[in-house]
């Protein structure tokens, strides 16, 4: 006990310092408002003495001491928290793309674990996991009041060994239980196509170290394929389920597509300690292609700081559902050699001065999430009845008989491709969940195609009104 009483007093005699050299003629209530806080240790003190000593079984000092800290700190937000060794190893990990686990990024809201997204490539996206869904059981054992590290660190385990997780989803009456096995998981933070031979597909999915200059490599490696198809006629920048990562790549990649201004500024407790980032002058920059960023509710951090910049300075038009609106900056405060302090320190600001936390970045154009197959099954089939199809019709110009000949079995062709392709929608319907996961391609993404179609009649209209001035 007199170790701890030495410590607050010492704590104390800290904070009489500290106020009195940084404001002399407040010194009253300063005193009272440290007496205040001496009384508040000594109650702590108080308690861990009382448990030490009555509780029915031994408890290590130090168990209870982190289970205090980690209490005070879930007082705050769901961002600030106390990181013992487990989670420095991870939080330095996580932006190096290379890490053991399942590939979940996860929330807790209400008491509920929520997924965030699965990251592309790792065995939570190949399971079938996803976004929104939410965790209810571990290995067969239910989470309920547990905190969101608690539930991280049940989740972690060796790598190559097995792990089952209950999931809730909406429109399911029961749990849905998925084996993973945990794995190495090396995320390649872009993908890219080039979609109807004009139209570059650039998929960023974690913002690491590596994120923009794969990214300029995707961006030429699609403009020089489309260079021989007519050249690159629109970029659709997909940030759908990207977590989040590293600021300093968000503020590259904006700067990309950015000629100057600010990317993103920070507001914090004190108005004179404020970030601004800027766009960076130098390096790749295409400017003039026309962009469309797609984000959806787990589009969060440091992809809403890309998406925001670029709508703010009108340089894209955002497509999509509202983000996640994660927008609170945290630093990491090193407590000694294997312990620190997660804090949030301020609140993320577009250039226009839009705030980002707990409200998202809202689509200058909203669309749904909706499975291509499922809208292509449903489309109503074109039934009108044309004048090629009048019997003895008139031709544009004069058949010969092999000109008609040709006609008629192109026709009988495109009826007997017709009717393979309704047989083969009709079977690919049946698919489970599951399996569309492992096969997916931007080009069957409902979603992308939407942002083509877009793109495609911008490029109408920018050239209806070039010719128009003419």
């Amino acid at each position: 006990m007199s170790d701890r009483l030495i410590l607050s007093l010492i704590l104390l005699s800290l904070s009489f310092g500290t106020s009195y050299a940084r404001e002399e003629k407040t010194l009253a209530p300063k005193i009272s408002e440290n007496r205040s806080r001496f009384e508040q240790l000594e109650l702590f003190n108080k308690v861990l003495h009382l448990v030490e000593t009555q509780y029915y079984r031994p408890v290590s000092t130090e168990k209870l001491i982190e289970g205090a800290l980690r209490g005070m700190m879930d007082t705050l937000d769901p961002h600030s928290s106390f990181l013992n060794r487990d989670f420095f190893e991870k939080m330095q990990n996580d932006t190096k793309g290379e890490f053991g686990g399942l590939g979940l990024e996860v929330t807790q809201k209400e008491g509920v674990i929520y997924i965030i997204t699965p990251i592309d490539d790792t065995p939570a996206f190949r399971a079938g996991i996803k976004p929104k869904d939410k965790l209810v059981e571990i290995n067969h054992e239910p989470i309920v009041g547990m905190t969101l590290e608690q539930a991280i660190e049940k989740m972690r385990g060796k790598v190559g060994e097995s792990i089952n997780l209950g999931i809730m989803r909406e429109g399911l009456d029961s749990i849905k239980y998925f084996k993973l096995t945990r794995e190495i998981i090396k995320v390649t933070p872009v993908k890219h196509d080039l979609i109807e031979d004009q139209y570059a597909y650039i998929r960023l999915t974690q913002f690491q170290k590596r994120s923009t200059a794969a990214m300029i490599e995707a961006l030429e490696a699609e403009k020089t394929k489309a260079e021989k198809k007519g050249g690159l006629k629109g970029i659709i920048l997909d940030l759908r389920s990207n977590p989040g990562g590293l600021l300093d790549q968000a503020v590259d990649i904006s700067s990309l597509f950015l000629d100057d201004g600010i990317v993103v500024s920070t507001e914090s407790r004190d108005p004179q300690n404020k970030d601004i980032r800027y766009v960076k002058k130098s390096g790749y920059k295409n400017l003039e292609t026309p962009l469309i960023v797609l984000i959806n509710g787990a589009s969060a951090s440091a992809s809403e700081i890309v998406a925001g910049a670029l709508q703010d300075h009108k340089r894209a038009v955002i497509m999509g559902s509202q983000s996640f609106g994660k927008g609170s900056v945290q630093t990491v405060a090193q407590l000694d050699k294997f312990t620190g302090v997660k804090l949030t320190i301020a609140q993320y600001m577009t250039p226009n001065n839009r705030k980002i936390q707990a409200v998202g970045i809202k689509p200058d154009v909203a669309l749904e999430e909706v499975e291509q197959a499922a809208f292509e099954k449903n489309l109503k089939e074109d039934r009108y009845l044309r004048e090629k199809d009048l019997k003895n019709h008139l031709t544009a110009t004069i058949e010969t008989d092999a000109e008609k000949k040709e006609r008629e079995q192109r026709e009988r062709s495109e009826r007997a491709k017709r009717i393979k392709e309704m047989k083969e929608k009709k079977s690919s319907s049946s698919k489970k969940d599951d399996e569309i996961f492992k096969t997916y391609s931007p080009k069957e993404d409902y979603q992308v195609l939407q942002a083509v179609r877009y793109l495609q009649g911008f490029n109408v209209f920018k050239s209806v009104l070039k010719t128009s001035k003419k």
